[in-house]
């Protein structure tokens, strides 16, 4: 699915500069060079302010918390996602309300939001503080229709960008669409540190300032603490990293993006699309509004277990995102949902199949994997 070494063999020299500089220094937390990449994180996605943290689901806690949601506020977000979109908010002490995703995007739809939005909240939900979309896979979520929703409703727009740094919704790039947006740099993003890391941003002056509290143990000033907050801190390493890698992202998603075209192409002459799997395999959509940074490249695919196995025979690498949604996961059962409550997500978890896809890979590589489909299917 994916080769760190062959990204690592361009950047090895100003990488392991980067990182002798903070040893040189001894300064490891909180050094130079995380401010830096903050301030260049910030112009990057649009915004005044950007907060690292220590991963990815510390960055949605964040987010939430800067914002103070949390007990007694609901918020609604998507049953198809990764596990830490509902647990953030769990560990906000908020409560998740689910509503089903577009059937075209694998985002949360706006239409589904609406309606859980007009129908009584269940009992023992509290008002409903914020909605959270996911811009799954690299695919901004219609925010438009969110921005709209809220200014009707009255609750605060945070977003999962944690898979699409760098995408953007009608010119306005991710992080900058709502009131507080999540970002991960989890080895595998197409933005990646050498561990975990994580980002907020905001246009708030003081979000910014209170996540910048709450990171830090509520600490204001060191050894006085204003309220309980977390150890979130980025590694001045992990800056460091994300530094030199911060300046070749912008092409990297750009050559995801000729990636996704070229599979596309090749799928469409090898005569295997079709408008639904009952036809044949259904290609990724692009909202003709968003640009898409294609961190996944996920196809729909008929007997999609076989074909994965069939792939994993022939030495090419492919994942599910995701196997089971969030609603049907043991340990979520408390929020009361069932099989058959979000049929859209529930069938897409059944079909979905992510192809290997990052800047490095080799167009003859694209080309075995459609090949090996091909044959799949033949």
């Amino acid at each position: 699915m994916l080769d760190f070494s062959r990204e690592f063999a361009t950047i090895r020299e100003e990488v392991m500069a980067a990182v002798s500089a903070v040893c040189e220094s001894q300064r490891f937390i909180l050094g130079p060079e995380v401010a830096r990449f903050e301030q260049a994180a910030a112009a990057a996605c649009g915004v005044p302010f950007a907060i690292g943290c220590a991963s990815g689901t510390d960055a949605l806690w964040l987010a939430m918390a800067a914002l103070e949601i949390g007990p007694g506020d609901t918020v609604i977000t998507t049953p198809f996602s990764f596990f830490a979109t509902v647990s953030s908010i769990l560990r906000a002490g908020a409560t998740p309300l689910l509503a089903d995703i577009d059937e075209r995007t694998f985002n949360l739809s706006p239409h589904a939001v609406a309606e859980v939005l007009n129908a009584p909240l269940p009992a023992g939900a509290g008002r409903v503080a914020a909605v959270m979309p996911v811009h799954l896979y690299g695919q901004c979520a219609e925010m438009d229709e969110f921005t709209t929703l809220g200014q009707k409703h009255g609750f605060r727009l945070v977003e999962d960008a944690a898979q699409a740094f760098g995408a953007s919704w009608n010119g306005v790039v991710a992080g900058g669409l709502g009131d507080a947006a999540a970002f991960s740099f989890y080895p595998t993003k197409n933005l990646s540190a050498f561990g975990d890391a994580g980002m907020m941003t905001t246009r708030d002056a003081k979000s910014d300032e209170r996540a910048r509290m709450l990171r830090a143990h509520g600490m204001r000033q060191r050894y006085f603490h204003d309220e309980v907050g977390w150890n979130s801190r980025l590694d001045t390493l992990q800056a460091a990293v994300l530094e030199v890698k911060l300046r070749r992202v912008a092409a990297g998603n750009q050559r995801r993006r000729e990636l996704a075209a070229l599979y596309d192409q090749h799928f469409r002459e090898a005569g295997l699309v079709g408008t639904s799997t009952a036809e044949g395999l259904v290609l990724p959509f692009t909202d003709p509004r968003a640009e898409h940074v294609f961190h996944q490249y996920v196809i729909r695919a008929p007997r999609r277990d076989e074909l994965r196995t069939f792939l994993s025979e022939h030495k090419i690498g492919t994942e599910i995102y995701y196997p089971l949604p969030l609603h049907l996961q043991e340990s979520l059962k408390s929020l009361g949902y069932k099989k058959g409550d979000f049929p859209i997500s529930e069938r897409a978890s059944e079909e979905v199949l992510a192809l290997p896809i990052y800047p490095e890979l080799r167009e003859d590589e694209l080309d075995t994997v459609v090949e090996a489909i091909r044959r799949f299917y033949s």
